[in-house]
């Protein structure tokens, strides 16, 4: 610096009356070391909030990495034990099962969802022997088991029937409860399916199984990746008219009243980073817990970025879901779930 750049500045003493006054708070006290730091530090993550999705194939000894998810496979039952086993040694004591279903048991009515002894029964009742602890969700969707990708039931006029998917969803969800699964989590975005199922699960005998409700579900572009792991992309169309626009949030708090008079016990946002202020206005609002799901193309947007060196993928992740926690989130889908608890623990 120029020595009489230097001479012009005004000497900073402590008799100075204005330096004094503007330095008697001095915010970096409390970051002056780790153990200040970590003392006030305000959000935390911890490996018990999250909950990690998990796809499941048919056959044994079968895992086929995702392409577009570096890191993610598709695992069949056996080896979904070994992956779960892990997650859970980890202090991720969560997870929730999506179903690949190969093309040729797809069709219109996704009968494959609701046909008794399907994969997810069978993984279910294979984890709850295994791992009785283990809190074991399922998605309740139609997308994965339909020939056309929706994600729920199309009519005669070639649109997406809301009330003919309902009793769908409703069986769907009471065969899972049956198998051992402590929530269903319907995604489809369908008005009124937490109400129906609730009443069926509770016909059923199943009062204590719970329901996480996807309650804002946008139509985003984030979902790439996901639906190239479950070759669930629609055939036609989009899916505009029952998941939310991008732009809306006031209709999040909509939805969420109308769950919470339906009966769920957990309340959801999806995507989660582009959304922290809807997280934000459900968590004022609701007293139920609040979850966010980190979907896919926020991981695989991280995961390429670090394959090509630009960043560090579990510094980001981290951050990542410290914001989402931050934003009031009670606890966090993330295809991170294994990668962040791996990365808290060696350090």
């Amino acid at each position: 610096m120029n020595n009489s750049l230097i001479a012009s500045i005004p000497d900073l003493h402590f008799s100075h009356p204005a330096v004094k006054t503007a330095l008697t708070r001095r915010p970096r006290r409390n970051r002056r070391t780790a153990a200040l730091r970590g003392l006030v530090q305000e959000t935390h993550l911890h490996p018990s909030q999250l909950i990690a999705p998990v796809f499941i194939l048919e056959g044994d000894n079968r895992r086929q990495e995702i392409k577009s998810m570096p890191g993610i496979s598709r695992y069949s039952v056996d080896l979904l034990i070994e992956e779960a086993t892990a997650l859970y040694e980890l202090g991720i004591r969560a997870i929730d099962l999506f179903c690949y279903t190969p093309n040729e048991k797809k069709d219109a009515q996704a009968s494959e969802a609701i046909r008794p002894g399907n994969l997810l029964q069978t993984a279910l009742r294979r984890l709850r022997q295994e791992l009785p602890d283990m809190c074991l969700m399922v998605d309740v969707a139609l997308d994965p088991f339909t020939d056309h990708g929706h994600d729920g039931i199309v009519n005669e006029q070639g649109e997406i029937d809301n009330d003919l998917t309902l009793p769908v969803l409703a069986q769907m969800s009471l065969l899972a409860a049956e198998a051992g699964a402590d929530i269903v989590a319907p995604s489809d975005m369908m008005d009124g399916r937490v109400a129906y199922i609730r009443q069926i699960l509770d016909q059923g005998g199943h009062q204590h199984v719970g329901i996480l409700s996807y309650t804002a579900k946008y139509a985003s572009a984030f979902y790439g990746p996901f639906r190239d792991a479950l070759h669930s992309a629609p055939k036609f169309g989009d899916k505009k008219t029952y998941q939310m626009n991008p732009a809306n949030s006031r209709e999040a708090l909509l939805e969420c009243q109308l769950d919470e008079q339906e009966g769920a016990d957990l309340i959801l946002v999806k995507p989660a980073l582009p959304y922290l202020d809807v997280i934000v206005k459900i968590k004022e609002q609701t007293a139920l817990p609040v979850g966010a799901y980190h979907v896919s193309g926020e991981y695989a947007m991280v995961m390429a970025a670090a394959q090509n060196g630009w960043l560090d993928a579990d510094r980001v992740f981290e951050e990542s879901l410290l914001s989402i926690k931050r934003a009031g989130a009670d606890f966090i889908l993330t295809y991170a779930a294994r990668r962040v608890a791996e990365y808290q623990r060696k350090r």
